[in-house]
């Protein structure tokens, strides 16, 4: 089993539970897939993207649910990080926990499974 994570604010994981499916932040929807991390990427992820952001919860998902639509591209730094190309349905989410900021407003993940 392979882990990878999405961070996005409670109110779009609310919606996303309400209707079964996310469809993607405004920078997802922007870009035309939904930005994933993996497990040593998704800390650096919250600093960079996240940093001040509070009501953040961090999403948990098997690589293998989501098929061909998944697609590890080159980003920050040439790293390849997973896109998703399509919604990820609410029942692809393993886990779902609440971020914490630390005291210069990073959300913290903690340990994560790879």
């Amino acid at each position: 089993m392979s882990l990878i994570y999405k961070i996005l604010s409670r109110a779009e994981w609310e919606k996303a539970k309400a209707g079964g499916r996310f469809d993607g932040s405004a920078v997802d929807l922007a870009d035309g897939y939904i930005h994933l991390s993996a497990a040593d990427q998704a800390q650096e992820t919250a600093a960079k993207w996240f940093r001040g952001q509070a009501d953040l919860v961090l999403l948990g998902v098997e690589t293998e649910t989501l098929g061909d639509a998944l697609k590890w591209e080159a980003s920050r730094g040439g790293a390849l990080f997973p896109h998703l190309y399509r919604p990820l349905l609410v029942d692809e989410v393993l886990s779902q926990r609440d971020l914490e900021l630390d005291a210069d407003g990073v959300p913290q993940l903690g340990v994560l499974s790879a």
